[in-house]
């Protein structure tokens, strides 16, 4: 049986998790199919993966739920801070409206900025953001779990210093993300926010794709 990680460190080391950009959520696409859930089905059976996935997951569902983690994330030991846009950039991409079911690219200029998507489009992604506020909600009611959930068409935002700490960085609360993590993880102040729907957050720094830059499909 696989040792917990919290057990390979010296007694009395704290030990957190920070996710950021990775709460992918298991939801049909605009042609109402459910291609990311098939794309992960596909990945357990060519690497033979279901032996290595926790118990839990496997013996609840299918193995390729494990995949997601609001399926999993419920069960883990350790505390957890969940980051993530609510538009995600790259689930808006790949998840919500992929390549192979956008053949005329209709969705092309909204997945490159969300401010160029249409009122139908946007209602998309508004239906979007209540499935995966949904798929926060047991994880969420651990008083160990961090939340910053904003409303930014963003992926990752930990990796530069204008999302995580800096004059003009996106804040929930008024707190930045460096702010909001850094009391979590040193036990100052829980801190679980959720934003209202896009257009509301004007913090945020909204990833605006190069339209030569290919989109994954």
């Amino acid at each position: 049986m696989p040792k917990i990680f919290r057990a390979l460190l010296p007694m009395g080391t704290k030990v957190k998790c920070l996710s950021d950009a990775g709460y992918f959520v298991n939801a049909k696409d605009v042609a109402g199919e459910a291609r990311i859930a098939t794309y992960f089905d596909e990945i357990v059976k060519l690497h033979g993966s279901e032996r290595n996935l926790p118990a839990s997951c496997r013996t609840d569902s299918r193995p390729d739920l494990c995949f997601f983690p609001q399926y999993v994330a419920p069960k883990i030991q350790t505390p957890l801070f969940i980051l993530n846009a609510a538009y995600d950039s790259w689930q808006t991409r790949n998840i919500v409206a992929p390549g192979v079911d956008d053949p005329h690219g209709y969705w092309n200029y909204c997945k490159l900025d969300i401010d160029k998507c249409s009122p139908e489009q946007l209602k998309v992604m508004q239906d979007f953001r209540l499935k995966f506020l949904d798929a926060l909600n047991e994880v969420s009611r651990a008083p160990s779990t961090g939340l910053f959930i904003n409303s930014c068409f963003a992926h990752c935002q930990t990796e530069m210093q204008e999302t995580w700490f800096a004059k003009d960085s996106p804040v929930l609360n008024n707190t930045t993300i460096a702010k909001a993590v850094a009391d979590w993880f040193y036990d100052q102040k829980a801190f679980q926010a959720i934003d209202c729907p896009y257009p509301c957050d004007r913090s945020c720094q909204n990833h605006i794709f190069d339209p030569q830059e290919r989109l994954i499909v």
